[in-house]
């Protein structure tokens, strides 16, 4: 997304990076150098994962402006870094990227949602967002079908098979089997599962505790909204 920097009077576009690089002292900084050689700025990063001395980041890049070139030009400096390598690059897809912020205002959304129906909607939105999926969807686990879906969605009883799978299988549960570009989280209470899904690009392990997290909240403000309805409901209420 271009935006206008207020301190140098130019456009700018905005990159989200996801790199491999050596979990050691000074590997940031040499990567923070050659995007600087190419007149980018790095305005945030997010570990995703780390383990065995490597560690997964999430960058955000600001470049002059959006050419294919300068894009080639950015990731063949980072391929200069010993031991780093770009998984992915994508257009932001707002300004500013501040992945924090946004957990917290997010999560404010689905707190206050009114009903129980809407907290469902805003839960699948939200969360694509949130977590950077290309489609998602609430599937009702019982009647095996998609309540909510945004972007290009898989059948539904493939969805809901993925789902059994990953509950009959830890290993399938925890990422180590099954697509690595599928992530899922259960909604008990509303007898649901939250379903992410990409394009070839895997969820690592803090993406999938976001979507468990955004899926815990909503799971908890649905029960109290149908407890609320019940008690409204009922005749002594009404008297």
């Amino acid at each position: 997304m271009f935006t206008v920097d207020p301190y140098r009077d130019r456009m700018t576009m905005t990159y989200i990076l996801r790199v491999w690089m050596p979990d050691r002292p000074g590997a940031l900084g040499a990567l923070a150098s050659r995007i600087g050689a190419v007149g980018g700025d790095l305005t945030g990063i997010d570990i995703l994962e780390r383990g065995a001395g490597r560690a997964i980041d999430e960058l955000v890049v600001e470049l002059p402006d959006d050419s294919p070139a300068l894009v080639d030009l950015l990731v063949a400096e980072i391929h200069q870094v010993d031991g780093v390598d770009v998984e992915d690059i994508r257009p932001a897809a707002e300004a500013l990227h501040d992945p924090r912020l946004d957990a917290l205002e997010t999560a404010a959304v689905l707190v206050g949602a009114p009903t129980p129906e809407s907290a469902i909607e805003e839960l699948c939105s939200h969360a694509i967002r949130t977590v950077g999926a290309a489609w998602g969807a609430v599937v009702d686990l019982e009647a095996g079908e998609v309540v909510v879906g945004d972007g290009e969605v898989p059948p539904a009883g493939w969805i809901v098979a993925f789902v059994a799978d990953s509950q009959s299988s830890a290993r399938v549960a925890d990422g180590d089997h099954g697509p690595a570009d599928v992530a899922w989280a259960p909604l008990p209470s509303a007898g649901l599962a939250l379903v992410l899904g990409r394009n070839g690009t895997a969820f690592r392990a803090r993406e999938r505790r976001q979507a468990a997290a955004l899926a815990r909240i909503v799971d908890t403000r649905f029960r109290e909204l149908k407890a609320m309805r019940s008690r409204l409901a009922h005749p002594s209420t009404t008297r």
